[in-house]
């Protein structure tokens, strides 16, 4: 039986961004902050940065990005089997939990990572990036059913923002743990970094709550006629669905190959960022971690306005600017020596980071057709994320292992701007909506 659900309802919208709010420090701390300094720290040794990860060795930055690569295939894989369950059984919020929760008990088991525990903590490494990719995928299906369509870029703007000033405040506190470890007596050096993942679990558990507590289990209920419950093969049969369905949604289709490759690129610098500048510039700890706090606070900015530009110049021309953008930051990262020069080019990403998520998610959701399987679609894009990104974790890690620097890798991620652009400029309209119901 479908639920008919208002839209556009202020306590839902504020409910629906607040998990932005939630999860957005596992973004900061767990991807881009305080792990990836703390695993280079870590790994440096005595053995030139070679690990073993059950019995293997590998060289420690490789193995992360072969780590990211595994975790997202899986996601990938599991993305049409979720959401068919969610789309058939009218529970996109209980899986929304689930992910939830596996993604913030992961960070807080990464309290214990240290040398003794090194192989057990990249798995919950992997774990915790399964389980926040998982929630996402629900996460943004919601948004096409809470708002109406003029409503999409303000309200993914908001909530991109909101994650952002979220996360800001938590890596404050763990930057002042890892700078003044003396002021509450700790004397482990690698202690402050772990208590921030503890930090980072139980913030994104606890901050969540507000969001589950107003959110809908299904906005548009129980999809109809659907009583079949073989939900493996039904996901699949999804995917299939709508990979045909994009045949007669041309604008969609374009703008997805645009998104499989310009993304792919951001994701890849948003995850290896903090590893180049600790291995190739060797910037200590806390500028890194300052220069975050810098992105951070210009992707606010960011975020709003790319959703002003998108609505004088439209979206595809406002997501044209931005990958724009990306393709001289990528050229500048090829060429930086110095600290300074890393600060200036951080500055920049972070002016065009929540500008492109923010506009590529709401771009999407204007594109769809009018349907109740959201998550489908959803599933579909985020597929489109999370292979994009493997590949481009798989890019920059094989590059380096292949040619010896992660400056070479840069090179594989400007290839993918490039390709990204031109798929953009091939959709030649100013206003995108959806196209046609789907019957």
């Amino acid at each position: 039986m479908t639920q008919h659900f208002p839209k556009n309802d202020p306590k839902v919208m504020r409910a629906w961004c607040f998990y932005d709010w939630a999860n957005s420090v596992y973004s900061l701390v767990i991807t881009t902050a305080i792990f990836p300094i703390y695993y280079d720290a870590l790994t440096k040794g005595e053995n030139g940065g070679i690990v073993s990860f059950f019995g293997l060795n590998i060289t420690a930055s490789v193995l992360y990005s072969y780590a990211l690569t595994g975790a997202f295939l899986t996601i990938a894989f599991l993305s049409p089997l979720l959401t068919a369950i969610a789309d058939y059984g009218g529970n996109k919020k209980t899986f929304m939990r689930f992910f939830c929760y596996m993604g913030s008990s992961a960070c807080m088991g990464l309290f214990f990572f240290t040398e003794q525990t090194f192989s057990i903590s990249v798995l919950l490494f992997m774990v915790a990036a399964i389980g926040f990719s998982g929630s996402i995928v629900f996460y943004n299906a919601y948004l096409p059913e809470i708002a109406t369509e003029d409503q999409f870029d303000r309200l993914s703007a908001r909530g991109f923002s909101l994650g952002y000033i979220g996360s800001m405040i938590l890596l404050i506190l763990s930057l002042c743990l890892v700078l003044f470890p003396e002021v509450v007596g700790i004397e482990d050096k690698g202690l402050p970094a772990r208590i921030s993942f503890l930090m980072t679990g139980l913030w994104w558990f606890g901050f969540s709550q507000y969001s589950f507590a107003y959110l809908p289990d299904n906005a548009n209920g129980t999809a109809e006629g659907k009583e079949d419950k073989s939900y493996l093969l039904n996901g699949f049969k999804e995917l299939g669905r709508v990979f045909r369905m994009l045949k007669g949604l041309p604008l969609l289709k374009r703008f997805l190959l645009a998104f499989f490759f310009y993304n792919m690129g951001v994701q890849t610098v948003m995850y290896m960022a903090s590893l180049f500048g600790s291995k190739e510039l060797n910037l200590p700890e806390t500028a890194l971690i300052t220069v975050l706090l810098i992105i951070q606070g210009v992707a606010i900015g960011g975020a709003y306005f790319f959703a002003w530009l998108s609505g004088k110049v439209g979206n595809t021309m406002a997501l044209v600017w931005a990958v724009l953008v990306w393709v001289g930051i990528t050229v500048g990262a090829y060429f930086v020596t110095t600290g300074n020069q890393y600060y200036v080019l951080a500055f920049v990403v972070g002016a065009v980071m929540g500008g492109v998520q923010s506009l590529s998610r709401s771009t999407y959701s204007k594109l769809l057709p009018e349907t109740t399987d959201h998550a489908s679609f959803f599933s579909f894009y985020d597929i489109c994320d999370k292979v994009g990104l493997a590949l481009g974790t798989l890019a920059f890690g094989a590059t380096e292992q292949f040619f010896g620097s992660m400056r070479n890798s840069i090179l594989a991620l400007l290839v993918f701007f490039v390709i990204g652009l031109v798929f953009l400029f091939t959709i030649r309209t100013r206003k995108l909506a959806p196209v046609e119901p789907v019957t």
